[in-house]
């Protein structure tokens, strides 16, 4: 499919814009030279995904793919992780979270592993289980993690990633996730465990499949969600827009979408879109003494497929941008668009800044908020919620 692109860059550093996220949210910084000392968040304090399996399972590749930006054939060269390695992403991205990658030899009942305080603090557990490998053993600690872990901290989120499935047929994987699924949830039963649910995944790093779980993954620890979704909902209904997605920019995980479908073959569009902005502006974007931001609130880009299908992206936030999806004779609305972005853009400042100042209840607006001022297709203002 080829592929003609125009990218608007307006080159000068990032400056702090009136509806961007201020620091006390709590998701990611605003001064790019702020240091994790400095956040309002102590680090021991933010919610911590783990990632946990046996050795050479693929934890520390998975890490390095989704959050540093590492080539999977790069992850080939990685050492076996031998010590648990803490991994602070929110200077540099919108997911507020530690990531702590564990070694697949930890004993759960070594003395000095405290792991009451490990899991008090928890928010997601990841366990990777290798698809090609004999996965009996890997079912055992699943097991005896997430029933240690549950018994310490029910309201942890249990993710199960069945990972490296690149190399089997389709067949293979659906059967693989329906014998690992069954296993472990047998497993569970036999423990008087039916209230511990586990979530499945079939993820492999060459793929998109790895960034979809992981948004999947950080979407569950977000209060906001349906907030976020609603306001997306809104948005594309009055804009002519057939999906959109609200992209963490460095890592490529959708922080929200709307509540049609996602279909694999448009996320990955997306993903490629933002990689496509991303390389044509640091090469074009940067002052020529190199200085400046190759992703600022100046950022936009548009992308015209030989299908009629516009792909269209925007800056929200330093670390957020909204990609959408659309016709190009919808498209011939861009000045209404852009307008109703511009509701959007303000109503995700205030949903966040509402959520920190007065605790306001998870997918409420407060009265006058400027999403109710988003304007429908024939250019009449609608009261929207």
């Amino acid at each position: 499919m080829s592929i003609q692109y125009e990218v608007e860059q307006l080159a000068g550093s990032y400056g702090v814009a009136e509806d961007s996220f201020p620091k006390h949210f709590g998701y990611g910084e605003e001064e790019e030279d702020a240091d994790l000392e400095d956040s309002s968040v102590p680090a021991d304090s933010k919610p911590r995904i783990l990632l946990m399996g046996l050795r050479r399972s693929g934890k520390s590749s998975i890490q390095k793919v989704v959050f540093h930006k590492m080539s999977p054939n790069e992850t080939l060269f990685l050492e076996s992780t031998n010590k648990i390695y803490k991994d602070d992403i929110s200077s540099s991205s919108f997911v507020n979270f530690q990531i702590w990658d564990f070694p697949g030899q930890v004993d759960f009942f070594d003395p000095t592993f405290d792991y009451e305080m490990i899991f008090r603090g928890t928010g997601a557990l990841i366990f990777v289980i290798d698809a090609q490998d004999d996965y009996v053993e890997a079912l055992g600690r699943l097991h005896l993690t997430v029933s240690r872990a549950y018994r310490v901290n029910p309201e942890i989120n249990f993710e199960v990633f069945i990972h490296k499935v690149d190399g089997l047929s389709d067949d293979h994987k659906i059967e693989t996730q329906r014998d690992i699924h069954q296993r472990a949830n047998d497993d569970l039963a036999d423990a008087s465990l039916e209230k511990l649910h586990l979530s499945f995944y079939l993820t492999s790093i060459y793929d998109h499949s790895i960034f979809e779980a992981f948004s999947k993954v950080v979407q569950k620890l977000i209060p906001q969600l349906p907030t976020l979704e609603n306001l997306l909902n809104i948005f594309i209904s009055n804009s002519g827009i057939e999906k959109a997605f609200l992209f963490d920019v460095v890592s490529k995980i959708y922080i929200a979408t709307d509540s049609s479908p996602v279909d694999m073959q448009s996320y990955e569009l997306c993903c490629d879109m933002i990689d496509v902005v991303i390389d044509v502006s640091c090469i074009y974007g940067l002052r020529e003494d190199g200085s400046g931001s190759a992703y600022d609130k100046e950022s936009m880009a548009i992308i015209k497929l030989n299908n009629t299908t516009v792909l269209y992206l925007k800056e929200v936030t330093k670390f957020l941008a909204l990609v959408c999806i659309l016709r190009e004779e919808s498209f011939e609305r861009k000045g209404l668009i852009d307008y109703n972005f511009h509701c959007f853009r303000k109503a995700i400042h205030e949903v966040f800044e509402v959520g920190v100042s007065t605790q306001r209840p998870v997918g409420t607006l407060p009265l006058g908020s400027p999403c109710n001022k988003a304007v429908a297709l024939n250019g009449t203002p609608r009261n929207t919620v």
